[in-house]
C-alpha cells in the first residue's frame, strides 16, 4: 500500500506536467499560426508598397488629409503631404496628375450648400486643393494636374466603415519619362 501511494505521489506532478505541456502547445500553435497571417500580410503590404513605387505612385488617406465632410487640406493633411515635395520639385520631364476618390456615401447638405452637389464635385475640389497646395510649394503649375473619380473606383467594400474609410483616398501619380 505504502509503494502505491509513494508512485500515485509521482504520477500526479508527471500527469499535470503533462497536460500543461499539451495546453502550451496549443498555445504554440495559435501563437505560430498568427505570425504566420502577420508575416503574409506584411509580405503583402510590402509588395503592394514595391508596385506602388515601381508605378511612381503614392496613395494618401483622405482621412489624413482633409477633416470629414470637408474638401479643404487640414493643418495635419498640408504636413503629411510636404514629405512628397522634395521629390515632385526634383522631376523633369514628367507629369503629375492628382487623383481624388470618395466612397459611395452621399454628400450632405452642408457640403450641398457650398456648391459641391455630387461624389464627383467633392473628389475633384479635394484634388484640386491638394495641387493648389503643391503649387503653393513651388511646384511647377504646368506640371500637375488633378481628376476627380468619385465612388467610381473603389479599392475596398464600401459596406463598411474600414472599406469606406479606404476609398477615400489621394493618390499622386508620377507619369512620363522623367518620373
Amino acid at each position: 500500500m505504502k509503494i502505491d501511494l509513494i508512485a500515485a505521489a509521482r504520477i500526479v506532478p508527471l500527469t499535470a506536467l503533462m497536460l500543461g505541456a499539451c495546453v502550451s502547445q496549443s498555445a504554440y500553435e495559435k501563437q505560430a499560426q498568427e505570425l504566420q497571417q502577420a508575416r503574409a500580410q506584411a509580405t503583402a503590404e510590402q509588395s503592394q508598397i514595391q508596385k506602388m513605387q515601381q508605378e511612381q505612385k503614392w496613395v494618401v488617406a483622405g482621412d489624413v488629409l482633409f477633416p470629414e465632410g470637408g474638401y479643404q487640406l487640414s493643418a495635419n493633411g498640408k504636413q503629411t503631404l510636404s514629405q512628397y515635395v522634395p521629390r515632385l520639385q526634383s522631376l523633369h520631364d514628367a507629369k503629375v496628375v492628382i487623383y481624388g476618390y470618395t466612397d459611395n456615401l452621399q454628400v450632405g447638405p452642408a457640403l450641398q450648400r457650398r456648391g459641391v452637389q455630387n461624389n464627383i464635385d467633392l473628389s475633384a475640389r479635394r484634388a484640386d486643393d491638394v495641387v493648389a497646395y503643391f503649387t503653393s510649394q513651388g511646384l511647377n503649375p504646368n506640371i500637375i494636374s488633378a481628376k476627380g473619380f468619385g465612388d467610381t473606383h473603389p479599392v475596398a467594400g464600401n459596406d463598411t466603415a474600414q472599406g469606406r474609410a479606404q476609398n477615400r483616398r489621394i493618390e499622386i501619380v508620377l507619369e512620363g519619362p522623367g518620373a
